[in-house]
C-alpha cells in the first residue's frame, strides 16, 4: 500500500509518528470518532477528523506499506495506539514510553458541525 492510498485522517496520524523520531519508538494515540477544529498561528483553521475508515486505512497501511517502517497497532474499543518501531520489535517495557501525540475527544470540548 502506498502513501497516496491513505485517507486524510490516516495521513495526519502517520505524519505524527515521523515528527519526532527518537532513538527507540514513537507512539501516537487516537480515538476513532475524534474531531477538532485547529487554528494555525496565521489564523487559518483546519479540521482534524479520524473516522473508522481512517482506522481501517491505517491498519492496512501498517501491514502492507512499502517504505520499510515497522508499525504495531493496538485497539481497545475506540482508542487506538500506533507505534513506530525503530528496531522492528515491541519493547517489554512499552508503558515506560510516553505518548507523543494524542487525538482524543474531551468531554469538555464541544465540536460544532
Amino acid at each position: 500500500m502506498q502513501w497516496t492510498d491513505l485517507t486524510e485522517g490516516a495521513k495526519a496520524v502517520l505524519e505524527q509518528t515521523r515528527n519526532m523520531k527518537n532513538d527507540q519508538i514513537q507512539i501516537v494515540e487516537f480515538e476513532v470518532g475524534f474531531e477538532q477544529e485547529i487554528e494555525t498561528s496565521d489564523n487559518e483553521a483546519y479540521r482534524v477528523s479520524i473516522k473508522e475508515e481512517d482506522y481501517q486505512s491505517l491498519k492496512r497501511y501498517t501491514k502492507e506499506n512499502e517504505y520499510g517502517d515497522k508499525f504495531h497497532m493496538a485497539r481497545n474499543k475506540n482508542i487506538v495506539k500506533i507505534i513506530l518501531l525503530e528496531n522492528g520489535k515491541i519493547p517489554d517495557n512499552l508503558s515506560e514510553f510516553p505518548v507523543f501525540k494524542q487525538y482524543k475527544n474531551d468531554n469538555n470540548i464541544v465540536v460544532e458541525e
